[in-house]
């Protein structure tokens, strides 16, 4: 419903002169097998797939690929000629290219990382912040088992912490992370306290809709540095315009603007 992808894509057809169109489709988790299914015989290249569909999806496609499956959820599907699904994320690719695009200087490896979430995005932005080097990952989650099972498939510099824990877990952090829903529009706020997050500690979200979430808003307040989630969106699109196209679009800055003057 709030999605901008329609836009962003749409917004390629025309740059690109291609005859197609980017449609949002609000399919139920018990639809989405057989909605999945569709969308060969109805012509479709491929679909992205947003929350809560990242994960089951894995179960339904033909192929899932290496970093989808290391990631252990699909953000793209791939409509085959002859109408086989193959799933890819394009999660971790967006999140990566969105930090480094608003925070040239960042690096991964300059201190902890605190990830708050245990969904399909907070799996592509953990595994992104492992690949680039990240030495620990403290993840927060409201329901601990969650966080534990990513902390068990991924291992490496991931920990899992409680949630009674999450506002100690800032201590030291040179870079915080909400991956849930908590401060979109319409949602209820993440309930958090910054007070122990450094200055220094960069704060990103992966919500756009608002640009500036009550977090991010806290913590520009407080005088970190903040990265919301937009650039994220546009830059995942990339990667899926190459998979059903084989055509690399830009994301420019005339694109940004157009998306965020509609937020």
């Amino acid at each position: 419903m709030h999605s901008r992808s329609p836009m962003l894509h749409n917004y390629w057809f025309r740059q690109h002169d291609l005859p197609g169109t980017y449609v949002p489709l609000a399919i139920r988790p018990e639809g989405l097998a057989a909605a999945l299914r569709a969308l060969h015989p109805l012509g479709f290249a491929g679909c992205n797939l947003t929350i809560p569909h990242k994960q089951e999806a894995m179960k339904i496609v033909d192929e899932v690929d290496a970093l989808a499956r290391a990631i252990g959820a699909i953000s793209c599907v791939v409509v085959g000629p002859d109408g086989s699904l193959s799933g890819t994320n394009n999660d971790c690719y967006g999140f990566i290219h969105n930090i480094r695009q608003e925070q040239p200087g960042w690096r991964a490896d300059t201190g902890p990382a605190v990830v708050i979430g245990a969904g399909g995005g907070s799996r592509a932005v953990c595994y992104g912040l492992a690949q680039e080097g990240a030495k620990e990952i403290r993840l927060l989650n409201r329901t601990l088992a969650r966080a534990k099972s990513i902390v068990d498939e991924f291992g490496g510099p991931l920990k899992a912490l409680p949630w009674d824990q999450r506002h100690d877990a800032l201590e030291g952090a040179a870079m915080v992370v909400n991956t849930t829903s908590c401060g979109m529009v319409g949602q209820p706020l993440l309930d958090i306290k910054l007070d122990k997050l450094p200055k220094s500690a960069l704060a990103a979200d992966i919500i756009y809709i608002p640009l500036e979430t009550p977090f991010l808003a806290a913590a520009r307040e407080r005088g970190n540095r903040t990265v919301n989630g937009l650039g994220m969106l546009l830059n995942q699109g990339r990667p899926a315009w190459k998979a059903w196209f084989g055509i690399e679009p830009e994301v420019t800055p005339e694109l940004r603007a157009m998306v965020e003057k509609t937020i």
